[in-house]
């Protein structure tokens, strides 16, 4: 397990800082007592909590090109047919991961292809479960071709807590199953927009993994 890129400068500057209190109380306090102690454990505790935010577990991907793999940690929260008229523009099946804040926050592509759109979208920011977050809160927007032509589209949503998405997706990116696509910090959703007729592999509150799980076969 490692810091992700994303959190490494802040968590190394908290516990920087964690040591420079320690310091001064010590230089500064003749006689311990409780309270002090409390408050070193308080601001360790809460620099752990940091870092876990910014974890990056090893882990033996899945990888295969009739698999769409789960883009991010968290739980199904969605899986219904619409219309998705921003870069698929057809009928699909929307499959939405939310990521609570004990979750793994880095997101991957779950097919490999090229990316062929890229989209920014200012917004709001509703709790990330709330169905209407997909299209009002803030979100980036990636759609990836497959060799077959095949097409997925992706959102990266921010919530309530979740107000930084970084996207590393650029426009021409040949990309493989599994690279990292971008990082929310704290914890939001993630809307993955496939095929209507491939093959659906998870259920309503499903607990998946980025990278591991496989969320649906490719027919």
């Amino acid at each position: 397990m490692y810091l992700h890129k994303e959190g490494r400068k802040l968590v190394i500057g908290i516990f920087v800082a964690i040591v420079l209190i320690t310091v001064l109380m010590h230089f500064t306090i003749e006689v311990w007592n409780v309270f002090d102690y409390i408050v070193i454990a308080v601001l360790v505790i809460a620099a752990l909590l940091f870092a876990s935010f910014f974890r990056i577990p090893k882990r033996i991907f899945t990888t295969d090109d009739k698999q769409i793999v789960a883009p991010a940690d968290g739980r199904v929260v969605v899986i219904e047919e619409v219309f998705e008229k921003e870069f698929l523009k057809q009928q699909c099946r929307q499959i939405s991961i939310f990521m609570s804040p004990a979750n793994v926050h880095v997101n991957r592509y779950p097919v490999a292809g090229k990316v062929v759109y890229v989209n920014y979208h200012k917004g709001n920011y509703f709790v990330a479960s709330h169905p209407k977050s997909s299209v009002l809160n803030e979100h980036s927007s990636v759609g990836i071709e497959m060799d077959d032509g095949t097409r997925i589209f992706m959102r990266q949503i921010a919530g309530a807590v979740a107000r930084r998405i970084v996207c590393y997706s650029k426009e021409g990116d040949v990309v493989q199953q599994n690279d990292e696509m971008g990082f929310i910090k704290f914890g939001s959703r993630v809307d993955l927009f496939i095929p209507l007729e491939a093959e659906v592999n998870v259920n309503l509150e499903s607990a998946v993994k980025n990278g591991i799980s496989t969320i649906a076969f490719l027919k």
